[in-house]
């Protein structure tokens, strides 16, 4: 789903999930808030945060993107707010930092979570009040720029073990916006391949994709695509690609590229002195079935909250169940807290 720079993104779906992620999206950009993504890997977390950028008022400002996983702790800082010349070893210039090059628009920090303590504390302090300093630097700088993180980290979590800042958080969090996993969206998954289908036949050079056979829709359709959409992406334009006549439909999809009948396959390691393991504890069947019924039933419930964009009532419904029968559910399993009831049926 690759777009031309300066333009809003294309996100394709017509799934109900979808949709109401793409709702959410088109409601928060307008409002000039910091913004999490939250999202497993291939979901489309670095164009969801376009399409936040696009559809906000800093649409003609920069879009200054960073990996915290790809620089270590020190370089990641001096990327994010820059240095002086003679910062350290090597800085004979003055650098720029993304703060910097983002002024006035929108800086999209992949993989936050990763960030090292130090830098979230700057990165607080930019994000709270618009100012920092360079690297090396004792002159403050007044920033003005729009903060978009992304992650597929439990930052809560992080957050109450004390390896994200509490406080960062809590100003990133303004608003949270949760991608569906492609497994939460199967009736996508045509849709999109589809998509890029297409767009790969025309990268081929040729004028019309014929489509897949239905073996190949089920086999698209059966597959869990534990790397989301990219995955998707890469196995419909590979398979597209070993299609070698132009008129015939897809047949087959090929989702292992390295398989192969000459692919040397390692043998595993020879074990070392073989120790009797434990005598497994007696299984207890009651047990063992209700907590596989919970965990069925957590699912579910968990499942309709992202389906209906956490409309505690319409999930209720999508379920078959009372709104009381479906709270007191909620509180079972610990997904209720406090302040999450939705509004009377008087003010709907």
């Amino acid at each position: 789903m690759d777009h031309e720079p300066g333009t809003l993104p294309p996100l394709v779906g017509e799934s109900p999930t979808f949709l109401g992620m793409l709702d959410a999206v088109s409601r928060t950009a307008p409002l000039d808030r910091p913004v999490l993504v939250i999202g497993e890997r291939g979901t489309g977390k670095e164009l969801v945060a376009a399409r936040l950028h696009f559809l906000s008022r800093r649409w003609d400002r920069p879009l200054v993107k960073l990996n915290c996983a790809a620089l270590a702790e020190g370089l990641l800082e001096s990327e994010l707010f820059g240095h002086e010349a003679g910062a350290f070893t090597g800085a004979v210039r003055r650098h720029p930092g993304r703060f910097e090059l983002a002024q006035g628009g929108s800086l999209f920090l992949d993989e936050i979570a990763q960030c090292s303590s130090a830098v979230q504390e700057k990165l607080l302090r930019a994000v709270e009040y618009g100012e920092f300093e360079r690297v090396g630097g004792t002159q403050t700088l007044a920033c003005n720029v729009r903060v978009i993180g992304a992650t597929n980290a439990d930052l809560p979590g992080l957050a109450a073990t004390g390896r994200f800042r509490a406080d960062l958080l809590d100003r990133l969090a303004f608003e949270v916006i949760t991608l569906p996993p492609l497994r939460f969206r199967p009736e996508d998954i045509p849709v999109l391949a589809q998509h890029f289908a297409v767009g790969m036949s025309r990268q081929l050079g040729r004028s019309v994709f014929p489509g897949f056979t239905p073996g190949a829709l089920t086999r698209l359709q059966n597959h869990p695509w534990p790397g989301n959409i990219r995955e998707l992406k890469n196995a419909v334009e590979r398979s597209v690609h070993r299609c070698t006549d132009p008129a015939a439909r897809v047949a087959e999809i090929i989702l292992d590229p390295f398989a192969s009948p000459f692919r040397a396959i390692a043998a595993p390691p020879a074990p070392s002195a073989p120790q009797a393991p434990p005598a497994p504890a007696q299984p207890d069947p009651s047990g063992d079935f209700d907590s596989q019924v919970r965990a069925f039933e957590r699912g579910l419930l968990q499942a309709a909250l992202i389906g209906h964009r956490f409309n505690q009532k319409q999930a209720a419904a999508g379920l078959g169940l009372g709104y009381h029968q479906f709270r007191r559910l909620l509180v079972k399993h610990g997904l209720a807290t406090a302040g999450d009831d939705p509004p009377s049926p008087t003010s709907q």
